[in-house]
């Protein structure tokens, strides 16, 4: 079966077109992990959010004293009750950012899989292309040096 025109190239576009493919699996490896930080960065602010609001509702918990009114108790109880729901909604940024989070991860790997994929091709073509040399090299004539002291 004849090889189509499009991958039939010396081995200088090859090598050219790797170089290409690995410059832009390294800008999509850079990007991936990028993403990965700003989603980790998501997850460490919805966690740190997640806490300011737990620490407020305990701090508003209804205490009984003497001087305390019942509208005043009620007045904290509703406004607990308010942090905790937002609390559950937090629960479940936190759960989005951890899946975002998981989900950028698994990109970074499957990049960085495509960027040593293509370094390893790169490699194996410059190997290829030092081995051909070698043996033009070996299969050259011999060179004979001139001789500088001639009979005189």
């Amino acid at each position: 079966m004849p090889s189509p025109s499009w991958w039939v190239c010396s081995v200088a576009e090859k090598a050219k077109r790797l170089a290409r493919v690995l410059r832009v699996r390294t800008m999509q490896l850079n990007l991936t992990q990028a993403e990965e930080a700003r989603a980790a960065a998501r997850v460490a602010e919805e966690i740190a959010l997640r806490d300011r609001i737990l620490n407020l509702a305990q701090a508003v918990s209804p205490v009984p004293t003497p001087s305390a009114s019942a509208q005043t108790l009620g007045a904290a109880a509703h406004y607990r009750e308010k942090l905790h729901a937002t609390a559950r909604v937090v629960e479940h940024r936190v759960a989005q950012a951890d899946d975002g989070l998981t989900r950028a991860r698994s990109a970074t790997m499957a990049a960085k899989r495509d960027q040593s994929a293509v370094e390893k091709l790169l490699e194996r073509a410059h190997a290829a292309r030092a081995l051909r040399e070698l043996r033009a090299l070996e299969n050259a004539p011999p060179v004979r040096r001139p001789n500088r002291h001639d009979p005189c």
